[in-house]
């Protein structure tokens, strides 16, 4: 039995290389050779005829209903650039409004900050206009101060006493202790207790604020 299945292999592998080259001749045969024998026929014709075989060949492809043809192919690539160029045309228009829009926001921007500099500008001016009215005002209340002290305790008396309170008060606080002691000597005894006590009173809040 061994010796018969051996047998049969080797049969076996010896007729598949047979079959396979006996497949490949019949292809060979029957579809190979007759492609290339119409294939010279076609060439010594043309060269009997004088036609180049070539350009029968481009003619042959160009009828074809599968390949497009030279004209058909430029008018495509028009299209293609037609199609192109309108959708350039249109992000030249998205970007140019896009454009638009930034600079009206940049036009908006500088015209705030320019309104910004100018009431800043208007603001440094109303400061310095009060910094000097209150220079001007602190030169006077220093000038009222060097008069109360040039005169005498007796005339300085009389004129506080008919000033406002307030006015009385501020001048008594800003003058020397031994010109403020004079002065309230020569007043009535209720004036200068009144102007003591008020004093008195206004000294903490200026050492609070202080």
């Amino acid at each position: 039995m061994a010796k018969k299945d051996n047998r049969l292999t080797a049969e076996l592998v010896e007729e598949q290389p047979k079959r396979k080259k006996g497949g490949f001749l019949k292809l060979f045969t029957w579809i190979v050779l007759p492609i290339m024998f119409v294939v010279a026929v076609l060439l010594v014709v043309a060269t009997l005829m004088n036609t180049n075989v070539f350009d029968l060949g481009k003619k042959a492809i160009d009828y074809l209903p599968f390949t497009p043809s030279a004209e058909q192919q430029a008018k495509d690539a028009v299209v293609n650039n037609d199609s192109k160029m309108v959708n350039l045309k249109a992000e030249i228009q998205e970007k140019e409004a896009e454009m638009t829009q930034l600079q009206k926001k940049l036009d908006t921007a500088t015209a705030e900050n320019e309104q910004l500099l100018i009431e800043k500008e208007q603001l440094q001016l109303e400061v310095e206009k009060l910094m000097q009215e209150q220079d001007e005002v602190k030169r006077d209340f220093n000038e009222i101060l060097t008069t109360f002290d040039k005169m005498t305790p007796k005339k300085a008396a009389a004129i506080l006493t008919n000033m406002s309170d307030t006015e009385t008060l501020r001048i008594l606080t800003n003058l020397k202790p031994d010109k403020l002691a004079a002065i309230l000597e020569k007043m009535e005894a209720v004036d200068a207790a009144k102007y003591a006590q008020l004093m008195a009173q206004t000294q903490p809040q200026a050492q609070a604020q202080q």
